[in-house]
């Protein structure tokens, strides 16, 4: 197991004050120079967003290859269907790429509600599709044993194994950026809850807050998401900005009204840390997107509004993300490699 990172009891934040941004989309080379899978089966990896795909192919030498960004297709009739053509267009052409790379298995994560087990998309309200047996019609599109998963998941499960996270067991994973998702890893592996675990940005936080596009009132993204800071400043302040980064910019040069919108975000997400760790007790808690490159403005504070809601609990050390906008994608490539050593953790057919 690889070495535990410094101080996991530290009682303030570590990873955020170096201030670094993620890279926003670090390039195959990147990925595996700071996120090696190592030696292992080669496998086909696929990170279907919902407006573009990601997908590549990992040698044995755990290299990520051929790195490629495609838009998502919309077939009106069937979704599901036209997104997998897709997949198997890209996995051919990835094969006449790299002719001496063979392939044992493929990983495909999805967005939406994901029962990994069955192998089915229940919900995806951006892609149009419910119960679709994606993992069966890959597996036919493809002619490999695919893995099939969420894609936060799978980016959670890479910066636990290859990222921030490495060394700790139970992980608590945020990507929040225009909303707020969430991944769980529980005693060193992913926990689906049947596909309905980890929607941390839906979790109440203000029961008199606005209405969520969820359906639901005051969830946590309504306040915390960086989509949700820059429109709360703007309804604030009758200034229309682009996004966090510039509400955080105002705040520090002392606008009253970014001050109090920050305050709320750094405040529901205090909270909503603070309910997890009574209920999880996470050893760390991995925060990436677009809100965690603010560093220090936000893990300083983050850290001392959580100290002060704890008190016997085991406190998280609060680290910022490493592997960027490609922990999906190397994440899915580790559940098939996972599936093709018949050690999956989610994902695979029993």
């Amino acid at each position: 197991m690889p070495d535990v990172p410094a101080a996991p009891d530290a009682r303030r934040a570590t990873a955020g004050s170096a201030g670094s941004d993620v890279s926003a989309a670090p390039d195959a080379a990147a990925a595996s120079a700071t996120a090696p899978l190592g030696p292992g089966e080669a496998v086909l990896a696929f990170d279907v967003g919902g407006t573009d795909m990601k997908s590549a192919l990992v040698d044995r030498h755990g290299r990520v290859l051929g790195l490629r960004r495609t838009p998502t297709p919309l077939g009106d009739g069937e979704p599901a269907a036209a997104v997998v053509d897709a997949l198997a267009e890209l996995a051919a052409e990835h094969r006449a790429a790299l002719p001496d790379v063979h392939p044992v298995a493929a990983g495909v994560s999805v967005p939406g509600l994901v029962d990994e087990q069955a192998g089915v998309g229940i919900f995806a309200s951006n892609l149009g599709w419910r119960d679709a047996p994606i993992r069966a019609l890959a597996e036919r599109a493809l002619g490999l044993p695919v893995a099939f998963g969420h894609d936060v998941r799978a980016a959670g499960d890479a910066e636990h194994r290859l990222g921030a996270a490495r060394g700790y067991g139970d992980v608590v994973v945020l990507a929040i950026g225009t909303g707020i998702a969430g991944a769980l890893v529980l005693g060193g592996h992913p926990y689906a809850g049947g596909g309905y675990a980890g929607e941390l940005g839906h979790a109440l936080s203000d029961p008199d807050g606005e209405p969520c596009a969820c359906g639901a009132r005051g969830c946590l993204e309504t306040i915390a998401s960086a989509g949700a800071v820059a429109r709360r400043y703007a309804a604030a302040s009758g200034i229309a900005v682009p996004g966090a980064r510039e509400v955080l910019a105002a705040a520090e040069a002392g606008d009253a009204d970014a001050i109090r919108v920050w305050d709320d975000a750094v405040r529901a997400l205090a909270e909503a840390l603070a309910r997890l760790v009574a209920t999880v007790a996470p050893e760390a808690v991995v925060i990436g997107g677009g809100l965690a490159q603010a560093g220090p403005a936000l893990f300083d504070p983050l850290g001392e509004r959580l100290d002060a809601l704890l008190s016997f609990h085991r406190r998280p050390v609060l680290l910022q993300a490493q592997l960027g906008d490609d922990a999906g994608l190397l994440g899915t490539a580790l559940a098939a490699r996972d599936l093709a050593n018949g050690s999956s953790r989610l994902g695979a057919p029993s």
